[in-house]
C-alpha cells in the first residue's frame, strides 16, 4: 500500500502524520522544536524523530510522497541545513521526494477548501502569507522576536514581563508573572529575564490570556494590542478579498487573541478557516501531488 507523509514543524514542536492516499491516518509522531532558523540542525533531528514515530512499523519505502511545512524555511539557503535534511530522510529510509515548504503553505492547506488565500499565524512567532497552491506569493512580519513577530506568543510574553518590571506592585498580571518567575522584586525579575532563553517567553502567553479573560486591565490591553498588530500584519499582504486561514496556537485554540481576530474579520465579512491540523494538511498536499504526478510520469 502507498502512503504519504505530512510534517508540521514550528518553534515549539514538530509533528508528523502518515496517511494512505485517501487520507486515512495510519500514524502520528511528535518531537521538539523544528524551526531551523532558531535551533539549526537540531530542528532537522527533531523532525526526523517525529517522522520515525509516525512511521512506526510501516515500511519507509511505502511512502511515495511527502510534504514538510517548516517554520524558518529560509534556513534552507544554508547548504548545511539542506544537507542535514537530505541525510535525515536517507537515515529514515525514505526514498521519495520530500518537499520542504514554508509552514504557512501547509497551514493554509489545513484550513479550508481554497487554493488561494491568506494565512495568519500566531504561535511562538507570527507571520502572514498569501498562498497560491504550494507557493508563497508574499509575506508580512515573520521577522523574529527582535524585529517583529508582533502579536505572537513570544510578543505577548515579552510585553507581560516588561509591564511587570515597570509596574511591579500592580498585582493581577504582575503577580502572576512574578510567581511564574519565582522572583520577589523587580530587580530579580530583570535578572531572571536576562538569563531566560528567548523562546521561553512564549510560555507566558497562556498566563496573559488567562488574566485577560479574568478581566485584568493590563493583560487585556496587551491582548487588544496583539489583535491589532496581527490585523495590521494581515493587511500588509494587500489581499483584502481573499479567505483567511488562522493558524498557530493563539489562533486555533479558544484564546482572547483568536476571539478578537475573529470579531474583526467577521466585521469585514471575511471567509475564515482554522488550520486545526497542519501536519494533516501537509499530507493532503503530498497526496494531491502524487495524484497529479504518479510514479513513472
Amino acid at each position: 500500500m502507498a502512503h504519504v507523509l505530512g510534517v508540521d514543524a514550528g518553534g515549539t514542536a514538530s509533528k508528523a502524520v502518515v496517511t494512505d492516499l485517501s487520507g486515512v491516518v495510519l500514524g502520528r509522531g511528535a518531537a521538539g522544536p523544528g524551526n531551523p532558523s532558531a535551533v539549526g540542525t537540531a530542528a532537522v533531528t527533531a523532525i526526523g524523530s517525529a517522522v520515525r514515530s509516525a512511521l512506526g512499523a510501516l515500511a519507509p519505502g511505502s511512502v511515495v510522497a511527502g510534504v514538510a511545512g517548516v517554520a524558518g524555511v529560509s534556513a534552507l539557503a544554508d547548504p548545511g541545513i539542506t544537507a542535514a535534511f537530505a541525510a535525515q530522510w536517507a537515515a529514515l529510509g525514505l526514498t521519495c521526494d520530500i518537499a520542504v515548504v514554508g509552514d504557512a503553505v501547509t497551514a493554509f492547506a489545513a484550513g479550508g477548501p481554497w487554493s488561494t488565500g491568506a494565512v495568519l499565524v500566531s504561535g511562538t512567532g507570527a507571520v502572514a502569507a498569501l498562498v497560491d497552491a504550494v507557493r508563497i506569493v508574499r509575506t508580512a512580519d515573520g521577522l523574529g522576536w527582535l524585529l517583529g513577530d508582533e502579536g505572537s506568543g513570544m510578543w505577548l510574553g515579552l510585553q507581560a514581563v516588561r509591564a511587570t518590571a515597570r509596574h511591579w506592585s500592580a498585582g493581577g498580571l504582575a503577580a502572576k508573572i512574578a510567581a511564574h518567575a519565582g522572583v520577589a522584586s523587580a530587580d530579580d525579575l530583570v535578572h531572571w529575564a536576562g538569563r531566560l532563553p528567548f523562546a521561553s517567553f512564549a510560555a507566558l502567553a497562556p498566563v496573559v490570556c488567562e488574566q485577560a479573560d479574568a478581566g485584568d486591565p493590563v493583560a487585556a490591553r496587551i491582548v487588544d494590542e496583539a489583535v491589532h498588530r496581527l490585523l495590521v500584519t494581515l493587511d500588509e499582504l494587500e489581499a483584502p478579498d481573499n479567505p483567511v486561514v488562522l493558524a498557530g496556537g493563539l489562533l486555533t485554540n479558544n484564546t482572547p487573541v483568536r476571539r478578537g481576530v475573529l470579531d474583526l474579520l467577521a466585521a469585514r465579512g471575511a471567509e475564515v478557516g482554522t488550520a486545526a491540523d497542519p501536519a494533516l494538511g501537509a499530507a493532503r498536499l503530498a497526496a494531491s501531488a502524487r495524484s497529479r504526478f504518479p510514479a513513472g510520469s
